[in-house]
């Protein structure tokens, strides 16, 4: 198992959700300056791996050249970054998960690749990973994590989307009891083009939900013609026929009926590596945007000396370093709630996936957070391009495309966002997240009169002040939505994702801010260059930026729920929680673009 070597104490384990209703010191929160030099050495395998080997043959990985493609991750599975999760007497490293969220994080420098090898290590092996007999996995196990062989998942189908649970293909027993036939039709599954094993989902008997091991060449599967897609062209993305598809019942995986717990748990582990996989995603873009404004002349000088590209480089950074605080912050949580795991256990892989599901909205806040970050990061690169970032022989072209799909993968953002807040409110309600006395303590407060703001001390102290507030909006308007819906509120979606942006924005906040204060607290005396400057300037910006959105989507609840006197009353609360001077986020974005500019890529 990969360590952290250099924390400055083992992770505290910490209830999923509770950033909301407590606060965290830094020592508490794992950070990428908290890498063991096993995973820094991993990190620069996979980046060197990625930049070398795939960035120069990416052209052919776009013209659907899946010989390159497959190549490939056979060449990553002869490095070990396909076994990172597979256990050791399968062929695997089994490794952390924060070392997992690493190489999916350094290899994402060519979309379409990324995606393929994703597909693989995540939901095409992790299944049989967690819910293989001993039998199938000695079978399947290690020639998935060498790259022998390749996998995929298929559970989605044209009418079910992101119903999951509403699929129509079903599997009925053959009358010799010894194999399953499949029919039906599954839609836009990631690797069918050349995978050699499939996790395909059906329903026993019309009903029971359940996962098979379906290989390529078994009878009655066809895998049908690729889809033309408008980002990720080079991946595979095609449909399967299933036609009285004959699966022997060993090949059953997992218990009939309980397909979900498989379709639901994986989701969890491949939301937080998108997440990771977004940050790798966002600094390839923003190093061709600096290395085009750098080159690029107008008016006598570069466009990196103009003021609104250096605000969109500096904006790109931000979002990078924020991304990489939240991600390895919830990552580190999964671990430390991993860590006194018993090995030799038999229900260990239940008791992992129990674990990693408290931490399923913080999984479901990078999933959101981190494609909608790598879609700015994109956008701006365009930008930046101007009329070239139209042009396809021009990386900033691609990237837009291929960002897009991010917001569709592992559950739609909307889908998650009601994960999100419904997540939250259903362990409120169960008593496992102490979220309604801390609303109710915030409301005796605010309507008892004026809040004395909290004092801080420190080059943050405003922004850890704002911080409070905007636990306490959140707080607030959770609470005013309770009260007027109770249990219906379920059913107002556009409710229920404002309360989700407000989770998302305080936890990216946090994040940033530890993060910081950690590098302030193990640096003391560095003054205004280094790292530590470097964070507390980025933070300082994302936290005006955060509590703006936190704000207005309180706004927004507040006057969905409340009319006359008591809106009025309830926007005077919100005013006074909304209170906060802000900082000179033109100078503090100037500093952020040189440091990058001079570097010519994101650096912290």
């Amino acid at each position: 198992m990969a360590t952290t070597a250099e924390t400055d104490a083992p992770m505290k384990k910490v209830n999923g959700g509770s950033f909301l209703i407590e606060e965290r010191l830094p020592s508490e929160v794992f950070t990428p300056e908290d890498f063991s030099d096993e995973q820094r050495q991993i990190a620069q395998t996979a980046f060197e791996f990625a930049k070398n080997e795939v960035v120069p043959v990416a052209d052919a990985i776009e013209a659907k050249n899946f010989e390159v493609t497959k190549d490939l991750l056979h060449k990553a599975g002869e490095l070990g970054l396909m076994g990172i999760d597979v256990p050791e007497e399968y062929g695997g490293l089994e490794m952390d998960k924060v070392t997992s969220a690493i190489v999916a994080d350094h290899i994402a420098q060519s979309a379409s690749f990324s995606v393929a090898f994703s597909a693989h290590v995540g939901i095409g092996t992790l299944p049989i990973v967690w819910y293989g007999t001993a039998a199938q996995k000695q079978r399947y196990l290690p020639k998935l994590a060498s790259g022998e062989w390749l996998g995929a998942y298929a559970l989605s189908e044209a009418s079910s989307g992101s119903d999951a649970m509403n699929i129509r293909a079903k599997a009925t027993l053959s009358a010799d009891g010894k194999h399953y036939l499949l029919n039906g039709e599954k839609m836009w599954i990631t690797n069918a083009g050349f995978a050699d094993v499939f996790t395909i989902f059906a329903k026993v008997d019309g009903e029971k939900f359940t996962a098979f091991i379906v290989e390529q060449g078994t009878q009655g599967l066809t895998v049908g013609a690729e889809e033309h897609k408008l980002g990720i062209r080079g991946s595979s993305t095609c449909p399967l026929i299933l036609a009285d598809c004959k699966v022997p019942v060993e090949n059953v995986l997992g218990e009939i009926g309980k397909g979900h717990h498989i379709a639901f748990n994986i989701l969890n582990i491949g939301r937080f590596k998108l997440g990771a996989a977004c940050v790798g995603g966002a600094r390839t873009s923003l190093a061709n945007s600096i290395h085009y404004a750098k080159e690029r002349k107008a008016f006598g000088k570069s466009i990196a000396e103009f003021g609104l590209i250096q605000e969109k480089l500096a904006e790109c950074a931000v979002g990078i370093y924020a991304g990489e605080s939240m991600a390895y912050r919830t990552v580190g949580m999964i671990d430390a709630a991993l860590a006194d795991m018993d090995k030799q256990s038999p229900t260990m892989a239940q008791e992992i996936q129990k674990r990693i599901e408290n931490y399923a909205v913080e999984c479901s806040i990078l999933k959101v957070w981190g494609s909608e970050m790598l879609g700015m990061v994109a956008d701006h690169g365009v930008q930046i391009y101007a009329g070239y970032g139209y042009v396809e022989e021009y990386p900033a072209e691609r990237a837009y495309r291929d960002a897009r799909i991010n917001r569709i993968f592992e559950g739609t953002n909307e889908i998650n966002r009601l994960i999100i807040t419904g997540w939250v409110m259903k362990r409120a309600m169960s008593g496992q997240l102490a979220l309604m006395p801390a609303i109710k303590q915030l409301m005796d407060e605010v309507l008892a009169g004026p809040i004395a703001r909290e004092e801080r001390e420190g080059e943050m102290a405003n922004e850890y002040g704002m911080l409070a507030n905007a636990k306490k909006l959140a707080l607030f308007a959770a609470g005013a939505a309770t009260q007027k819906y109770m249990q219906a509120l379920a059913d107002q979606q556009e409710v229920m994702a404002a309360l989700a942006d407000m989770m998302i924005e305080v936890y990216a906040m946090e994040s940033c801010m530890l993060r910081a204060q950690k590098l302030l607290d193990r640096s003391p005396g560095q003054g205004n260059s280094g790292p530590a400057a470097q964070a507390v300037a980025m933070s300082r910006i994302y936290a005006g930026k955060a509590f703006e959105i936190i704000e207005n989507a309180a706004r927004r609840v507040i006057a969905s729920v409340a009319e006359g006197d008591m809106l009025r009353t309830q926007l005077a609360i919100l005013r006074r929680l909304a209170k906060y001077e802000p900082a000179n986020t033109i100078a503090l974005k100037r500093s952020v673009a040189k440091r990058v500019v001079e570097a010519g890529k994101y650096v912290l």
